[in-house]
């Protein structure tokens, strides 16, 4: 009797050992589109419109995006990647990430520097920074 018990633990540890873990769904690139804003420092302006861009492994579960640590949208992505409008509210540095699911730890980010931005037409131009 304990020898088929052994052996039958050795099969399933062995079945184990080979079994492939199930990959989550996750963030693994973040960036950023500047649009046609201009600035000496930086390119990102307060109350200026910019898009976030996430990079992803799932191309169906939703993916939320935050601005220092704070959720700002949720998007569900389209071919692999998911878009996001987002405007910075404050100057300084933002570090916008995503995650693909709940509780997940952000694995993927960018940081931004912000300065303020002006309204000119179709693009801002942006002070400080």
């Amino acid at each position: 009797m304990t020898m088929r018990v052994g052996a039958v633990a050795a099969v399933f540890g062995a079945a184990a050992m080979w079994a492939v873990p199930s990959a989550g769904a996750t963030v693994t690139q973040v960036g950023m589109h500047p649009r046609l804003d201009f600035g000496l420092a930086t390119n990102y302006g307060t109350g200026c419109t910019y898009t976030a861009r996430a990079t992803v492994t799932d191309v169906v579960a939703p993916v939320v995006f935050y601005d220092n640590g704070v959720p700002f949208g949720v998007v569900r992505p389209s071919g692999g990647v998911a878009l996001i409008d987002w405007v910075p509210a404050t100057p300084g540095i933002h570090t916008v990430s995503a995650v693909q699911e709940p509780d997940a730890p952000f694995v993927a980010s960018i940081d931004i520097r912000v300065g303020n931005g002006v309204h000119l037409g179709h693009a801002c131009t942006v002070f400080g920074g």
